[in-house]
């Protein structure tokens, strides 16, 4: 028998907890990522301790807790309960370990499975926990999950609670960088959830009175929303809802037990359901699913005893049952959406009318629609079969089982000679290209009827799987890659438009992202580094002797495929698109893609730099 084909004892290994954690990082926190998407691992990290210190104060326990992420130190100090001070060690380095088990402590706690904070320290070059309980103090000290140091001693003047402060290893995270935008969205969602609790994030105070009504508030606008926020709630669930002026797709928020579910499931399949069979009644009409929830912009939570979710991180919700006496996910949530919406519905007959008045413009919109459509995806049948655009890749995201299918990742490049390097170097598993021939129509002001009339923008929607919404999305990152040019940069523009215009819920979801690609090439005999800025470019030639070679990339068809290789694998640069609060989608694009005005020419002219001001500047 051949080495290959032997199996013996000798090949059984068994593997302690931290080794399996730090051998299979994706098992417990999705994707690892570098810190440039909102579900990257660093965060992941940030929300298993988190969590721990929400469910205190849901128990009554600890009313503040404070954030500090300085140097990529993350530290979460809350004022609970305090870990039982014999259990410190084991809490944070025992698999199955943790108070959630005792259903009498945590009824409907977010960290059911006793991994969380294990994961965290397994995954962590350094990881403190101190609890304060009964005037004493216990710390642990790890080391990539190994202990390090314990100690004890009396602390009658600290307030009673716990102290977690980790670093993210290196070794698992090797280029990672915070991005306060992703923490503090994460922290208003644990307010928005908590109405009560305040959150200190570097000093800063987050606090809500009124929950998803503030989350909802966050999220559309005053200008754009078509009614005052239709906000009701009763024990184990809470809903928040209006409608859009502008946006055509739904968008969703939900929540189970206080975790984003972000991927919908159960509870929020239900709620679009009771919302179609609830404006079907109260108007009498057999108005069409589509057309009742076009535009419409909600949130739900609802409080679940024993949740299933599809994965350790929580972003879908499996379970059919509410738990206890309660009846299903399915019921429970279209009985309270039939009386609560349908009694304030008959109590402010306007907003009523302003719904209708909404459903049958979108049933006419789909009317008019429906011939172009029809004809639009015919075609883009038939290009799926030999499209030229799209070169797909194996693993999409709507794969649930499937380990990296988070890393799926779709490249819009313009032109053969960018697609080409990109093909040929790519990951053929996890990334796709799509292949603009030039530059896409400026989309704004333009009505839905573009993305069907035009070619590329029909196969692009084809291709992303996004015309009825992003719940079938089949790629996690949509990665614009243009030259960092002012063709380029118009490119991305207009993509971005398309996107802001037509599917605003992919920016705001996390979703779109731009390729950082380097500026040059810096070499001598025996090392290469590719340079991202001036500075950097500086940097590389100071550390090489003699004259280096230094070449600027004028644009992506010049980095041949063995080079490119580099730069979207393991060590890609992604830079997000991102929204804020203060940003009006159609405040934004009226400034930048409408017409020219003087307030835009203005703005030019004030903020024109010129080749000298940035030499200064590097």
């Amino acid at each position: 028998m051949s080495d290959q084909t032997s199996y013996t004892e000798d090949n059984i290994r068994s593997l302690d907890w931290k080794e399996h954690i730090r051998m299979r990082p994706g098992m417990y926190i999705g994707k690892l990522g570098d810190g440039s998407a909102p579900d990257d691992g660093i965060y992941i990290l940030i929300k298993e301790v988190l969590d721990n210190s929400i469910d205190e104060y849901v128990m009554g326990a600890g009313k503040t807790i404070e954030i500090s992420v300085k140097n990529n130190q993350v530290s979460v100090r809350d004022f609970g309960r305090g870990i039982p001070l014999g259990k410190v060690v084991d809490v944070v380095s025992k698999m199955n370990t943790g108070g959630k088990y005792d259903s009498k402590a945590f009824k409907k706690s977010v960290g059911l499975n006793g991994v969380g904070t294990k994961a965290v320290n397994a995954l962590s070059s350094y990881f403190k926990v101190q609890s304060i309980r009964d005037n004493l103090t216990k710390i642990a000290e790890f080391e990539q999950g190994n202990l390090v140091n314990e100690s004890a001693q009396e602390a009658s003047s600290l307030r009673k609670g716990t102290k977690v402060s980790f670093v993210p290893d290196r070794e698992i995270f090797p280029h990672y960088k915070f991005r306060n935008e992703y923490v503090v969205k994460m922290i208003k969602n644990y307010v928005y959830l908590n109405t009560g609790l305040t959150i200190m994030f570097n000093g800063e105070k987050y606090r809500s009175e009124h929950g998803l009504k503030d989350l909802l508030n966050e999220n559309i606008s005053e200008e754009s929303k078509l009614f005052p926020i239709i906000h009701l709630m009763e024990d184990d669930i809470e809903i928040a809802l209006t409608y859009s002026k502008s946006q055509y797709s739904e968008e969703y928020h939900s929540f189970v037990n206080g975790q984003h579910t972000t991927q919908g499931g159960t509870h929020q399949n239900a709620f679009r359901e009771a919302i179609v069979k609830t404006i079907r009644e109260f108007f009498g009409k057999n108005f069409d699913a589509s057309d009742i929830r076009k535009s419409i912009v909600c949130a739900i939570s609802i409080k679940v005893m024993e949740p299933i979710f599809e994965s350790q991180t929580k972003t879908k919700l499996g379970s059919t049952e509410m738990g206890g006496d309660l009846p299903t996910v399915r019921t429970f949530i279209n009985d309270f959406v039939k009386r609560r919406l349908d009694n304030y519905l008959h109590r402010n007959p306007e907003t009523a009318e302003r719904i209708q008045r909404k459903i049958v413009q979108a049933e006419k919109e789909r009317k008019e629609l429906s011939g172009i459509r029809k004809i639009a995806r015919e075609r883009a049948k038939k290009a799926s079969l030999h499209n030229k655009k799209l070169r797909d890749c194996r693993i999409h995201l709507s794969d649930m089982k499937k380990n990296n299918r988070l890393e799926s990742t779709l490249f819009i490049t313009e032109g053969d000679s960018a697609s080409g390097s990109i093909t040929k170097s790519r990951n053929v598993n996890t990334q796709a290209v799509f292949s603009l021939k030039g530059k896409p129509l400026n989309s704004y002001g333009l009505s839905k009827k573009i993305v069907y009339e035009n070619e590329e923008f029909n196969l692009l929607q084809a291709a992303l799987d996004i015309e009825d919404g992003i719940e079938n999305l089949r790629y996690n990152n949509i990665v614009i890659a243009t030259d960092a040019d002012v063709d380029g940069m118009h490119i991305r523009l207009l993509l971005i438009t398309f996107f802001l215009q037509f599917f605003p819920e992919v920016i705001k979801e996390g979703h779109l992202y731009i390729l950082d690609t380097p500026l040059f090439r810096v070499r001598d005999k025996k090392e290469t580094h590719y340079c991202y800025s001036d500075k950097e470019k500086q940097k590389a030639m100071n550390q090489l002797r003699g004259k280096p070679e230094v070449t600027r990339f004028k644009g992506l068809g010049e980095i041949s495929p063995n080079e490119f290789v580099h730069f979207i694998g393991k060590d890609i640069r992604l830079d997000p698109v991102m929204l804020n609060k203060e940003t009006s989608i159609e405040k934004l694009l009226e400034f930048y893609m409408g017409k020219n005005t003087p307030e835009r020419q203005k703005f030019i002219i004030n903020n024109l730099k010129v080749e000298l001001d940035l030499i200064e500047e590097v």
